[in-house]
Parts: C-alpha cells; structure tokens; sequence
C-alpha cells in the first residue's frame, strides 16, 4: 500500500470516528456507536449514498470483523 493510500485510509478511520448520524432515531449518536443491528439493516436495505454510506459501510465492515479496538484511541484523541 502506498503512503497516498495509508494516509487516505487514515483520514477516512479520522472521520469515521468523528461523524454522527444527521438523521432517523439515531440522529446526533456517532456512527461508530451505532448498534450493530441497525447497520445490517442498512447493509440489507442499502446504505445511503454519499460519505454518510462509506462511513456506515466503513463501520458495519468493522464490527463484522471485531475490529472496534482499533478505534478506540482515535475516539480518544478525536472526540475531546
């Protein structure tokens, strides 16, 4: 993987950690503490379009591998 392509998964982990969903029942929560039921749903009905999708996408591929660990110092630093 390139520097280019580290720094621009990087700086996509960077947002993800730092969006919140815009709208529907969990407007306001930040898309990494989204129940896992709910991005099924998404992933079954088909996430929105646009960066709120990728990032939805981005944080169900996550928590389907049990990767959360690996956000928690992003979280830490980028939600002060």
């Amino acid at each position: 993987m390139s520097e280019t392509e580290n720094e621009m998964n990087s700086n996509s982990l960077i947002e993800l950690v730092k969006a919140k969903m815009p709208y529907g029942k969990y407007k306001g929560c930040y898309i990494t503490d989204l129940p896992e039921y709910y991005l099924v749903w998404y992933k079954d009905k088909g996430f929105p379009k646009g960066k709120l999708g990728e990032l939805m996408a981005l944080q169900f591929e996550i928590q389907l591998n049990g990767l959360e660990p690996l956000l928690a110092p992003l979280k830490k630093e980028f939600r002060k």
